[in-house]
């Protein structure tokens, strides 16, 4: 039985690999300019700025203003998303606690097995499969992984310190109230206020949002390919494998079986389009800012292989995926 995957009905693999290979290909040019010196290392953290800052907060703002509420509010998208991250971390960090693993380590994993890369990767790949629903399904992933994955990965990492209650909450406080102060977050909350006022900007207005838009999915791709440049690769390789193994396949796993479910709670069934970009959302890579956060628990090592191999894996398992589901 082939399963819904929208526009790409009846995709072989040269179709499927004229979607992935412009992708990784530009991942690759921004590994081999930093490699070689085109660029320095420090200059991917300008371009990222640019696009956290600029590009992505224009991308959500235009997408949400110009979209019908029912359109932006796809709470059973969300849902799934997030059920099937939180079932993601729940089985890896369950199967590395029975492995016995440290505690740091074990959060380190399940945070790395459910946390993709929507912003620099997940969009760029949706601009390419589902044009009409990038923007969307951007921000629709941006809201569950800062405001539920990210979280949830924080406050296990911060439970394997020795701090009181307070400390910890005084942790999650602080980063709730950095999430609302983005940049991302003010772009996708200005939209659904011009949504909701019905607000209506001029074209110039649109255009120059657009054109922004435009922006971010090349620079993402080249930003994460430099970021890759330079990364402490020492580690346990097996934990790194088993993140790899949680993040390419079990994610999207969990997140199909999420969807399947679905119309048993008494909900419909999402429709094709959204199933693809829920499923291929989970496919992604883990975001940059994972072996950030390792680093401050001194598990940088294992996140940075991690994010290497799974970065390069993807090109294989998405490739893979989207070929399964046509």
């Amino acid at each position: 039985m082939r399963l819904p995957i929208g526009p790409l009905k009846k995709a072989d693999m040269f179709d499927i690999l004229g979607i992935t290979f412009p992708i990784f290909a530009t991942i690759a040019l921004g590994y081999s300019a930093v490699r070689f010196g085109v660029f320095a290392q420090s200059d991917m953290k300008i371009l990222g700025k640019y696009v956290l800052n600029i590009a992505l907060p224009a991308l959500l703002c235009g997408a949400v203003a110009k979209r019908d509420l029912a359109d932006v509010l796809q709470l059973d998208y969300a849902l799934v998303f997030a059920l099937g991250g939180l079932a993601t971390f729940g089985l890896v960090y369950l199967v590395l606690w029975l492995q016995g693993t440290g505690p740091a380590r074990r959060a380190i994993g399940a945070m790395g097995s459910c946390c993709p890369n929507s912003a620099y990767v997940g969009y760029p790949v949706m601009l390419l499969i589902l044009p009409d629903h990038a923007g969307i399904v951007l921000a629709l992933n941006f809201i569950v992984e800062n405001f539920l994955l990210i979280p949830l990965g924080l406050m296990f990492l911060e439970g394997a310190r020795d701090r009181d209650d307070r400390t910890k909450l005084q942790m999650l406080s602080g980063l709730f109230l950095s999430i609302l102060k983005r940049p991302m977050f003010i772009g996708l909350l200005t939209g659904l206020l011009l949504l909701l006022l019905d607000i209506d900007l001029p074209d110039a207005g649109y255009r120059l949002l657009d054109m922004l838009a435009a922006s971010a999915s090349a620079l993402a791709l080249v930003m994460i390919g430099g970021s890759l440049v330079g990364l402490p690769l020492r580690g346990e390789m097996s934990l790194a494998v088993q993140i790899l193994i949680g993040k390419l396949i079990v994610n999207p796993a969990m997140v199909i079986l999420a969807a399947a479910l679905l119309p048993l709670i008494g909900m419909p069934a999402l429709s094709p389009d959204m199933w693809t970009a829920v499923v291929i959302s989970a496919a992604m890579p883990m975001l940059v800012l994972y072996v950030v956060f390792a680093q401050e628990y001194g598990h940088e090592g294992v996140a940075s292989i991690a994010l290497l191999t799974a970065t390069v894996g993807a090109f294989f398992t998405l490739s893979t995926l989207l070929f399964v589901l046509t």
